[in-house]
């Protein structure tokens, strides 16, 4: 009997009878008839194989007490019940109950039929609406592949078109950079071409001025010999013609852009390499930029009074022979500018290093001297002489550190303040002609800078060089410190001259 009992309480039929009692109960609304008969009769034969389990651990219980052992027992309760077909007492149920059970039983039946028609007209709607939704479903899918099917095709039809187009747009980029290319050369061709015929102009009147001084060198030739050339000048017997234009005047124009020119690319090139060279011996950027600036206006000073002695002499020379103080004047320029190799311009680089030596304001290393630059000093010399010989002559503007910065003198170098008002120092002077600025300058602008210098009370030393000594590299140099500036320099040559 133990061994019957504790299967059946391992098996726990009464928790999967609960369980399929509580699963019937939940779906009896939804299942049918047939199935809920089903499940009915699942359940009475697990409750009749529960009942016969039970029924024979009874009778093991029986057995094991006996022959009368639980007689008591199975007669008072076990019979009865057996007698009412496994129903309740029926002392508990009467007949009116019974008949009510039934009617109660019928009207469920009635229910669940009821129930179940609905049930089957819903699902028959529902089966209907299924299908019809499947048919638009499928209509739907065909509409989906034909427009994927026509987005496919006007895909491919862009991709082709755009591609056409690219290809239309390069080629229309590159005729227009050949169209631009082609017309930067037609312009400079034009523009070589109006050089060209400004250059024949002044040819032409070149070779007409040749062929008259040809002529008239003819009608003064004379046989001396002399060993100088401003004395042979000075004895031709013969004075000039006023009225037929000289070579300086013809040739004024052509000069002029080439001086210009020249000016220019001394400061692109000469002035750099120059800059390049005193930075090996000079660290201070400022310091280099202020030697280059002083040793140009140095040189334009000492070429123009090199200049003034030279057409002074010319015109001594000249003045026996000419009438008028104005042909005088155009014959000694035309004779400047026909032997401006006469221009001694070594004495005037020695000069202008000698200046530079003297000048308080320069620092520069006692070991190197500033001959370093000479070419730089040279050019601008015979730039500076030659420039004299124009109509109007072209000179450098005037210059002070403090001045006024002016757009119209000046631009600003790379590394200035573009906000500050005032000149610090110059890079590069203005070349000018009379009140006309003809090329810019450069100058350095800076904020914060203390203008007022007071001149040292202390006597500035300074050391005169001949010309000799000042080109030579080993020479050995004291500058005593000071505060002289361009400025100043250039108001001294003013005093001078």
């Amino acid at each position: 009997m133990a061994d019957t009992l504790r299967r059946l309480t391992n098996t726990s039929p009464f928790t999967v009878l609960q369980d399929k009692l509580e699963s019937w109960h939940k779906d009896y609304h939804v299942i049918s008839c047939d199935q809920s008969l089903n499940r009915c009769c699942e359940l009475i034969e697990l409750t009749a194989t529960i009942q016969g389990q039970l029924f024979t651990i009874l009778n093991l219980t029986a057995a094991e007490g006996g022959h009368y052992a639980g007689v008591d027992t199975l007669k008072t309760r076990l019979l009865p019940w057996l007698g009412t077909c496994f129903s309740t007492g029926r002392s508990s149920v009467t007949d009116d109950t019974s008949l009510q059970l039934i009617q109660d039983s019928v009207e469920k039946d009635r229910k669940i039929r009821e129930l179940t028609a609905s049930h089957k007209s819903d699902m028959q709607k529902m089966e209907t609406q299924l299908c019809s939704i499947r048919l638009q479903l499928d209509s739907v899918r065909e509409e989906l592949v034909d427009a994927q099917k026509d987005l496919d095709e006007t895909k491919n039809k862009s991709a082709t078109t755009l591609l056409a187009t690219e290809d239309e747009i390069l080629q229309l980029k590159a005729d227009l950079q050949f169209a631009h290319e082609q017309l930067e050369i037609y312009k400079r061709k034009l523009d070589a071409l109006d050089d060209y015929e400004h250059q024949i102009r002044l040819l032409r009147d070149e070779v007409s001025f040749l062929s008259t001084e040809k002529a008239m060198l003819h009608e003064r030739l004379v046989g001396s010999r002399s060993s100088s050339p401003l004395s042979r000048l000075s004895r031709s017997s013969s004075p000039l013609r006023s009225e037929s234009p000289t070579r300086a005047q013809l040739t004024n124009s052509s000069r002029h852009v080439r001086l210009v020119s020249r000016f220019s690319d001394l400061y692109t090139v000469e002035r750099l390499e120059a800059q390049n060279l005193l930075r090996h011996y000079v660290t201070d950027l400022e310091m280099v930029q202020k030697i280059i600036f002083i040793a140009v206006v140095e040189s334009f000073k000492t070429a123009k009074l090199a200049y003034r002695q030279f057409n002074l002499r010319v015109r001594t020379a000249l003045s026996p022979s000419h009438y008028g103080s104005g042909n005088l004047e155009d014959a000694a320029v035309d004779y400047t500018v026909r032997n401006l190799d006469l221009y001694d311009v070594q004495t005037s680089v020695n000069d202008v290093i000698s200046a530079m030596n003297v000048n308080p304001c320069l620092s520069f290393p006692p070991e190197v001297d500033f001959v370093l630059i000479s070419g730089l000093i040279r050019e601008m010399c015979k730039v500076a002489f030659a420039m004299q010989t124009l109509e109007p002559a072209l000179d450098l503007a005037f210059a002070s550190d403090g001045e006024l910065y002016s757009d119209k003198k000046y631009r600003r170098s790379y590394d200035s303040d573009f906000s500050a008002p005032l000149v610090t120092y110059h890079v590069w002077p203005a070349l000018v002609s009379g009140d006309t600025v003809v090329v810019k300058g450069e100058a350095v602008t800076r904020r914060g800078v203390l203008w007022s210098r007071s001149r040292s009370s202390s006597p500035v030393r300074s050391r005169s060089l001949s010309p000799t000594r000042s080109l030579a590299f080993n020479g050995t140099r004291s500058l005593s410190p000071g505060h002289l500036t361009a400025s100043q320099l250039l108001n001294q040559d003013s005093v001078i001259q």
